[in-house]
C-alpha cells in the first residue's frame, strides 16, 4: 500500500518524533483498509475484541498502524463506555501516541465523541490538563472540540485553556488557540471578550489561531490590545510580538 517514498517528507510534518515510521500510505486507503476489517469482523467481534486489537496496534511504531487502531476502534463508538477513557489516557501517558496527529485522531474519533455521549465525564479534562505528559494535555482541550463546536461546555473550555496558557510547549499553545477559535464559531462576543480580559496571559501563539475567523481588522485590535506591556522604571516597554 506503500507510495514511492519520494512523495513524502515525514520533517515536514513532524519534528524530531522520537522512533515514528512511516509506510507512506495515504489516509484514504487507511480508511478504506479499516472498513474492511470493521465489515469483516462485525458479525464476530464486539467493543472487547476491537479494543484488544487496537491496543495492539497503538504500540507499533508505524503512524499508519496506529491510525488504523483509532479508525476500527472508532466504528465501534456506539458501544463506548467511561471505562475506555482511562485506558486511552494510559495510551497518551506511554506514548504510544506521541505525536501529533495520532493524538488528534484520538481526540476526534475517540475522546471527543466520549464525552459528548457522556458529559459528566468532561471534568476529567481539568485533570489531564494538570498532567506532566504532552500529549495528555493536548488531549484535555483538543478533546473537547466537538463540545466546542455546538456551544457546550464552554465554561470548561475556557477553564482549561487558562489553565493551560502557561505552558511553554507550542504544540499545547497551538491546541489552545484551534479550540478557542472553535468555541468562538458559536459565540464570538465571548471569545473576544475572554481574549481581552486575560490579554497579555495568552501566548501570541494562541492568540493569532483563536482569533483567525474574525475579520482583519477585528484581528489587528485584538493584537494591539493584548500586546504585553513591562514597566522599567517609568518606562512603558512594549514586548515585540
Amino acid at each position: 500500500m506503500a507510495r514511492p517514498s519520494i512523495d513524502f517528507d515525514s520533517s515536514r510534518y513532524f519534528r524530531a518524533d522520537g522512533d515514528l515510521g512511516f509506510y507512506n500510505v495515504g489516509t484514504a486507503p487507511m480508511r478504506l483498509l479499516a472498513r474492511r476489517i470493521y465489515a469483516d469482523r462485525r458479525e464476530s467481534w464486539g467493543l472487547n475484541e476491537a479494543m484488544g486489537f487496537a491496543n495492539l496496534l497503538i504500540q507499533d511504531r508505524y503512524l499508519e498502524v496506529k491510525s488504523l487502531a483509532i479508525e476500527v476502534l472508532a466504528r465501534y463508538r456506539r458501544e463506548f463506555t467511561p471505562r475506555l477513557l482511562p485506558a486511552w489516557k494510559r495510551w497518551l501517558k506511554e506514548n504510544h501516541s506521541a505525536n501529533w496527529a495520532t493524538t488528534d485522531a484520538m481526540c476526534g474519533l475517540l475522546v471527543g465523541p466520549l464525552l459528548v455521549r457522556f458529559p459528566g465525564r468532561r471534568e476529567r479534562m481539568r485533570f489531564w490538563a494538570r498532567d506532566r505528559n504532552l500529549w495528555v494535555r493536548r488531549a484535555s482541550i483538543v478533546g473537547l472540540i466537538p463540545c466546542a463546536r455546538t456551544g457546550e461546555s464552554l465554561d470548561l473550555v475556557y477553564d482549561i485553556a487558562r489553565q493551560l496558557h502557561g505552558d511553554r510547549e507550542d504544540l499545547i499553545q497551538k491546541a489552545v488557540g484551534w479550540v478557542l477559535r472553535e468555541a468562538g464559531k458559536t459565540d464570538r462576543r465571548r471569545l473576544e471578550r475572554y481574549l481581552r480580559a486575560e490579554g497579555p496571559a495568552i501566548p501570541r501563539t494562541t492568540l493569532r489561531y483563536a482569533i483567525e475567523r474574525f475579520p482583519e481588522r477585528k484581528r489587528r485590535a485584538l493584537l494591539a490590545a493584548t500586546r504585553t506591556h513591562t514597566r522599567t522604571g517609568t518606562q512603558s516597554v512594549k514586548v515585540r510580538s
